[in-house]
């Protein structure tokens, strides 16, 4: 299995799988097709399938040009049927996924939207708008308590599992984490990688669970450090896991 990283729109990225045995490949999350139809051509794979983990026109912009010139099949949440272009596959969780010789598993994710889903090859979790490195999407169309249950279902893989987010907001999402656990020495560093990969333009995806684990403000509810911060701000503010979690994610949504 190969994964390989394409910059999309602004601050994008899609993921071409490559089955290398079979020389075929899907695509996760194409915000747009010419450039994801050059690496295919680059990387002289033939193109069987999209992997969309959520109907955003940021994440499935690319379809309809892609399926101009290809039959694939179109992977979904089935929820989405009518809102993910040319979805042919409508999945839910525990769901088996083929590309060539490869399996992957589906696990379904609502909070960000409600049909949200990610898709787990080996330890390779591509993840969409649910986990981003250091942070998480915002609750458009799901709820704290969705969006917490599904960040504990993804904080219960493995730690090498290698987190592939949607975007690449990983610099700004550590600076806000900062704001909550500024003694999280972890968090420190991993703040000062991320800025010394940044100034050279250079991506901070992949991840780690892991290092998800120690350093993202959004899956450390159990931090006292956090805890003490918003109860300082929220005197009234109930201590447990959700609304720990939406306390967090009300923060980022000013900052």
């Amino acid at each position: 299995m190969k994964v390989v990283q394409i910059p999309l729109l602004r601050d994008n990225y899609g993921y071409l799988i490559v089955c290398q045995k079979t020389n075929t490949a899907a695509i996760v999350d194409p915000s747009e097709s010419e450039p994801v139809l050059r690496r295919i051509e680059q990387e002289n794979v033939t193109l069987t399938a999209i992997l969309n983990t959520h109907h955003h026109r940021d994440h499935t912009g690319g379809n309809e040009g892609l399926l101009a010139g290809n039959k694939l099949e179109v992977y979904g949440h089935k929820s989405d049927q009518g809102r993910i272009p040319g979805l042919t596959r409508g999945v839910e969780e525990g769901d088996d996924i083929t590309v060539g010789e490869l399996r992957g598993k589906v696990l379904f994710i609502p909070g960000h939207t409600t049909g949200h889903v990610a898709y787990l090859f080996d330890n390779n979790l591509f993840c969409g708008d649910t986990l981003f490195t250091a942070g998480c999407g915002r609750l458009f169309e799901g709820t704290a308590e969705q969006m917490q249950a599904s960040l504990k279902k993804l904080m219960a893989l493995p730690d090498e599992t290698k987190v592939y987010c949607g975007h690449e907001y990983t610099e700004s999402n550590l600076r806000f984490a900062m704001t909550l656990e500024p003694k999280n020495h972890k968090l420190v560093s991993r703040l000062e990688r991320v800025q010394a990969l940044r100034a050279r333009g250079l991506s901070t995806v992949p991840s780690t669970i892991e290092e998800e684990k120690h350093t993202n403000p959004f899956l450390r509810w159990e931090s006292k450090e956090i805890q003490a911060r918003l109860k300082n701000r929220t005197p009234d503010l109930r201590i447990d896991p959700v609304s720990v979690f939406a306390q967090v994610r009300k923060l980022k949504d000013a900052f």
